[in-house]
Parts: C-alpha cells; structure tokens; sequence
C-alpha cells in the first residue's frame, strides 16, 4: 500500500494520499464521522450543523488513499460539479435531499440532508464475504427481513428508477452502496447517483463504471446502446440481490413467489430484446406479479 498521511478533524482520525486543507469546514460545523475509504475519489463527512442538525458532506479535491492517478482530484471535482443539476432534476421522496453545494479553495462540495440508516454494500466494514455472513453486516440483517418488507423495499427503488426514465435519464453506477436502509423506520433511501445521464447514450469505454454484479452485457460492449433497457438489467439484478440468490439467480435461491421470480429474470436477459422495453413496464408487470403471488 503507497504511503498515506493521517489527518484530524474535530477529533475524528481519517488517510489520505496528501495533506491537504479543511478550514472551510469548520463553517458548517463540527464533524462526527469521516468516510474515507470509498473509491469514488470524494470524501465524505457527517456534520452536526450549527442549527443542531446532522448534514452530510461529500467533497472532491482531496487526494483519497484509492485515488489512482494525479488526475483523480479534478476528475472528481468535474464529476460532483456534474451531479447538482442531476439531484436537482430527479428530485424524489427516496433519494437524499441536496441542500447546498458550493466551491472552496482546492475543491467543491455538495451539502445533503443527513439520511438514518446503514449503507448495504459498507465493504469498509463488511468486506466479502463478511457482508454475506456476519450478522452485524446491513445487507445480512436485511436479509433476514420478511419477503413482504423487502418487497416494499424493492418497489421504492423501482419507482425512483421509473421516474428516472420518465425524466430522460439513464442510471450509471447503480449498485446496493447506492442504498441506505433504515431498520428502525423500514425505509429505503438512495444515494450517490452522480453519474447518471441526461438521455440515452453509446458506450464509449468497454466496461463501464460500476459493480460487475449488477451490470448488463452492454454496460461491457464497447458501441453498445445505454438507456432504459439497460435500467431494466439493473433493477432486476438489484432484485436478485434484495430477493435472491445476487448472481445465483436459480429459482432454488429466491426468497418471492413464482410469478415476481417469472417478471426478475426476464428483466436479467442477456439479449436486450427479451427484457421489458422500459423500467414502466418492468414496473408494472411487477406489481401484477406480486398480487399473484399473494
């Protein structure tokens, strides 16, 4: 591992690659938690607010210790600059609230409501195969929800992601580190959609950004076409995740009835042409399956 140099903020140890400067942070108020281990290239702050409440931070311009390349601070800083008039138009009841976002000295910032809950993919905490079998683990302890609940928790994320397409997006790097749940109140939260894209659009990288174990063939093809159907691919591999097997998707590892598993795995089909033309449809086929199943 390269060297790091450790910093403290309000009492709160966290790495980094390089020094570097937080004065503006102390206008926000006091820090309680430092995220540092994402890959991102941002890092992110949990701040008790001067008004008494939590907000959370995420910031580009700090050399992360997963940083792989000089370039990585101002790749961040363009793709958080990036993201505002993305939180911005696809405002929603189940993704976090951006509050402020401004510039600072070496960097930029954006400014979120702070959301209760436990990230489901913490590979900081839960590295695989801890995440899978150690019962602190969030994703274990969802796991052991009742099928109805992590029904209801899958169809929040489905009416997002249906509005996200009626909007004219494309979703980008969608994986469960995009989801917070809270155990207390049963409710699914989702974050960090800073790549997603206005429009659909060619594949112009081979494989793309995000999690191998959601990603569709396309998301791999160079040329290949990126929009909705793709989305489609997306949500039924999270549905395999929150309901299955992950990327065993036998009907011997699915936790739902017959007809939701029948509508998944025909969301998960290599060939674009077998799967739903949109996430609308992928919606509603969704909901008729589940009252079959009752």
């Amino acid at each position: 591992m390269t060297d790091t140099v450790q910093l403290e903020l309000d009492g709160i140890p966290f790495e980094l690659k390089e020094p570097h400067s937080f004065e503006w942070i102390a206008r926000l108020g006091t820090v309680f938690r430092v995220f540092d281990q994402q890959d991102s290239g941002n890092l992110s702050f949990g701040i008790l607010g001067l008004d008494r409440k939590r907000i959370f931070v995420k910031y580009a311009g700090a050399c992360t210790i997963h940083a792989n390349s000089i370039s990585a601070p101002a790749e961040a800083i363009h793709y958080l600059k990036s993201s505002v008039s993305i939180y911005e138009d696809l405002t929603h009841d189940t993704l976090i609230h951006l509050k402020d976002h401004f510039a600072t000295e070496h960097g930029y910032a954006c400014v979120f409501d702070w959301v209760e809950g436990e990230c489901l993919h913490s590979h900081w905490d839960f590295p695989p195969p801890a995440k899978y079998e150690d019962p602190r683990s969030p994703y274990y302890r969802f796991r052991q929800l009742s099928v109805k609940t992590r029904i209801q928790a899958m169809e929040r994320i489905l009416d997002f992601h249906i509005e996200v397409q009626r909007r004219g997006y494309v979703a980008v790097d969608f994986y469960d580190g995009s989801l917070i749940y809270d155990f207390d109140k049963q409710t699914m939260k989702i974050c960090d959609i800073d790549l997603y894209r206005k429009g659909s659009f060619t594949n112009t990288m081979g494989r793309m950004w995000g999690s191998s174990r959601f990603m569709s063939p396309e998301e791999f093809e160079l040329g290949a076409p990126m929009d909705g159907i793709t989305n489609v691919f997306n949500l039924g591999a999270m549905a395999f995740s929150l309901l299955g097997g992950e990327l065993d998707r036998s009907y011997a590892r699915w936790d739902a009835g017959e007809a939701l598993y029948q509508v998944v795995i025909r969301a998960v089909d290599p060939e674009r042409a077998s799967r739903y033309t949109s996430v609308a449809e992928l919606g509603e086929a969704w909901k008729k399956a589940v009252l079959q199943d009752q």
